[in-house]
């Protein structure tokens, strides 16, 4: 079976600042999407960013001027958006019962706002409640059921973002309660802080806990992002690079573009005699219509 390539544009963290490459505005994050496709990418994960901060932004319009842009291009590329932001959770000092000024928690009604207004195709859920960092990035049960239905209703198929093997319990219990049409297709997220190492044997046991008929990808980040990518290959999984999750060409060397790091894992894939996946097959592949 052809290997998709799944290309994370631009992410959420504070990267503008090392690798000028890393689009920031509506229109550098959707000519970067459309370079991506073109270099060999089925899929775009795209996140947005302040243009004036670079910061992060839940900001519905900059969703829109950014998917419009892709649409609007001619490009036929299956557009995955983000619902992972609004999920900070800090604790106050003061108080460890309460968020602190820093935190970002919001209901999960405001986290598919875009979701419901743009109906891509696929939409990320991170099925996953971690430490990350110095911040909990956190996910309810309760709200990840009502963000799974309301991107259903949108026609919006949930990518399952697993950062660990408990995750994939969750997720597990989220498609026996209905929640989740088949197949399901699952991210396995390899070397974040506190969740599961970039390591062959990490692939190795999450692939093997996945339910029968689940269509999965896999990306490490940083200098593990080509290695994953090489795994996630020879093990029977789809892959995933992109500025979100790694700067870097090779050693010493910054990535130029993300149609340079999705044109690295296009050559990886042939080299170890498979093939990418077109725009058509992945949507076969992934049951999208």
């Amino acid at each position: 079976m052809p290997t998709i390539i799944s290309c994370a544009v631009t992410g959420s963290a504070p990267t503008p600042g090392k690798n000028s490459a890393v689009p920031v505005t509506p229109a550098q994050i959707a000519a970067s999407a459309i370079d991506a496709a073109k270099a060999g990418a089925a899929i775009v994960h795209i996140h947005v960013r302040d243009p004036e901060t670079t910061k992060p932004s839940m900001d519905p319009a900059l969703y829109k001027e950014t998917t419009e842009r892709i649409r609007d291009s001619g490009t036929d590329v299956i557009i995955n958006l983000t619902t992972g932001p609004g999920a900070r959770y800090i604790p106050s000092a003061e108080d460890p019962g309460k968020a602190s000024a820093d935190s970002t928690m919001v209901k999960p009604e405001l986290r598919v706002v875009h979701i419901e207004e743009m109906k891509p195709e696929i939409c990320s859920l991170d099925v996953a409640t971690m430490n990350f960092n110095q911040h909990v990035f956190l996910n309810h049960p309760d709200h990840l059921a009502i963000m799974a239905k309301r991107a259903r209703a949108a026609g919006a198929k949930p990518e399952l973002e697993v950062f660990d093997t408990g995750h994939i319990v969750l997720a597990k219990k989220m498609i026996a309660d209905g929640l989740i049409d088949a197949p399901p297709y699952f991210q396995l997220c390899l070397g974040i802080s506190y969740g599961a190492p970039a390591t062959v044997e990490s692939m190795m046991m999450m692939r093997d806990m996945l339910p029968d008929g689940a269509v999965w990808s896999a990306f490490g980040i940083s200098r593990e992002q080509f290695p994953m990518v090489a795994a996630g290959v020879l093990l029977g999984g789809n892959v995933r690079v992109g500025l979100e999750d790694n700067i870097w060409l090779e050693k010493g060397v910054m990535a130029p573009s993300n149609a340079a790091l999705v044109e690295k894992a296009a050559n990886i894939v042939i080299q170890l005699g498979g093939a990418v996946a077109t725009v058509a097959e992945a949507r076969k592949t992934l049951g999208l219509k």
